[in-house]
């Protein structure tokens, strides 16, 4: 198989449905290609978020029919310096480049029972997925940086919640544990400490309100912050007693 072939095998290599010849050639790749390397982590997590969105019983023929259809399918190469023209492979009928994807996505809805809707879904759960790898690159920041310092405080109702700053990074994480959830219509709301302004740093919008929160906006000449519960969406100012505060550790 040529390398221009093994580009293509991203997509039914995120679903497993490689036959094991293909699948060993395509892992040995990898460890050479870094673009489709990390094409196959964003398919990867796209299905599987699609997996957990939407489920509806697939009719009893589609697994048969999406089998033996995807053999005549091949999705586009990565474009990173590679040609994005289709070409065929011996025995094999042209791809559908515009559909290569959402092919991909029906085997995993087949063989677990989950059926793919709309090519809409799939953009919002790739979006969601970059979100969430920015999010996390962010806060792996904070925590790494050198000059990052930690101050820890208890909170009403026995809660414990932790800040991480850092000055050269300008930015702080939060992390709670033990927060209630809150009543319907209202959110858990971060403040950054200004001198004795306080200024919104976010929502503690996570299921089960224990989690590590990228705090919102630079930390700039903040002093502390503060945590609240206001109304759903938020306030402007804080307009119920603080939770918690807690003074930023120095430099």
């Amino acid at each position: 198989m040529s390398t221009a072939e093994l580009h293509t095998l991203t997509g039914a290599y995120a679903l497993h449905a490689l036959p094991e010849g293909e699948q060993l050639a395509f892992e040995r790749h990898l460890g050479a290609c870094e673009a489709c390397a990390q094409e196959v982590r964003e398919l990867s997590a796209t299905a599987a978020r699609l997996g957990l969105a939407v489920s509806a019983t697939a009719p009893p023929a589609l697994r048969e029919r999406v089998l033996r259809e995807i053999t005549t399918v091949r999705q586009e190469p990565p474009p990173h310096g590679r040609s994005t023209r289709a070409t065929a492979s011996p025995g094999r009928a042209g791809r559908w480049p515009v559909y290569a994807l959402a092919a991909c996505l029906a085997v995993s809805a087949a063989l677990g029972g989950v059926a793919v809707q709309q090519y809409q879904a799939v953009q919002d759960a790739r979006q969601e997925t970059r979100q969430a790898q920015r999010h996390d690159a962010q806060v792996s920041r904070v925590l790494a940086a050198p000059d990052a310092r930690t101050a820890t405080a208890a909170m009403e109702g026995g809660a414990q919640g932790t800040v991480v700053v850092s000055r050269s990074v300008n930015r702080a994480v939060f992390a709670a544990s033990g927060l209630r959830r809150p009543s319907d219509g209202q959110v858990y709301q971060l403040w950054f400490d200004d001198g004795g302004t306080m200024r919104s740093a976010g929502l503690v919008d996570t299921p089960d309100t224990d989690g590590t929160v990228l705090m919102d906006g630079p930390v700039d000449r903040a002093s502390g912050m503060g945590i609240t519960l206001e109304p759903a969406g938020g306030s402007p100012r804080p307009t119920t007693p603080p939770l918690g505060l807690m003074g930023f550790p120095a430099a």
